[in-house]
């Protein structure tokens, strides 16, 4: 779970927080956090966590064996989950009877929903396949801003927004991936539907970190 677009080192120490208070356990010590991460590196984490207090997501640590705490105001409340975002699928389509506990810290001021990530487009900025993503409802969008899109009216993709402003002016959607290009369009071509606020993710056990 990202929100501040951490790392995604960052975002698997959240999301094993997060997995560690769901089952109930007492805040963990840095020690505990490394064996259940399988962590090489004891000053990598403290580093992931600083970036956590940073973020807002963890309280700062106060005494050497304090236990690393999640932040109160970042208590989970449920959104719909809309589906899975893949490249030719409108999202509106898309009807599930689901819901999924998404921290305030994640969720924008505006209604949200929330969307599986499919496809490796977006690896640069952290999104990984699998993946999912917060979105605030919102039909426009800054340059910049990750956006969930509407390309003629049925092929949905979540991509990188920049405005061009021409002539002719254009919307320019970027994938955060070397391997792929940039695609660009007439305005009209193109319906703001969402706009990223936030992401989560499964923690992977196999992953060792450095």
């Amino acid at each position: 779970m990202t929100g501040a677009w951490l790392t995604r080192r960052q975002a698997d120490v959240l999301a094993w927080l997060e997995e560690h208070r769901r089952r109930g356990g007492r805040p963990p010590n840095l020690d505990e956090i490394c064996r259940g991460l399988h962590l090489r590196s004891r000053g990598s984490l403290h580093k992931h966590v600083r970036a956590l207090i940073e973020a807002g997501f963890v309280e700062p640590i106060r005494g050497r064996r304090r236990g690393v705490r999640l932040r109160e105001d970042a208590a989970a409340d449920e959104v719909p989950l809309a589906g899975t975002i893949v490249a030719g699928r409108p999202i509106e389509a898309v009807e599930l009877p689901e819901s999924i506990e998404v921290p305030a810290l994640l969720r924008g001021r505006r209604p949200c929903f929330a969307l599986r990530v499919r496809g490796d487009s977006m690896i640069g900025d952290g999104i990984l396949d699998g993946d999912i993503v917060i979105v605030e409802r919102r039909e426009e969008a800054r340059s910049g801003e990750i956006v969930v899109a509407i390309i003629d009216g049925a092929e949905a993709t979540l991509k990188r927004l920049r405005t061009v402003d021409g002539p002719p002016p254009a919307i320019e959607l970027r994938p955060a991936n070397p391997r792929m290009q940039a695609l660009r369009y007439s305005p009209d071509r193109v319906r703001v539907t969402g706009v990223v606020t936030g992401q989560m993710r499964s923690y992977r056990a196999t992953r060792a970190m450095r």
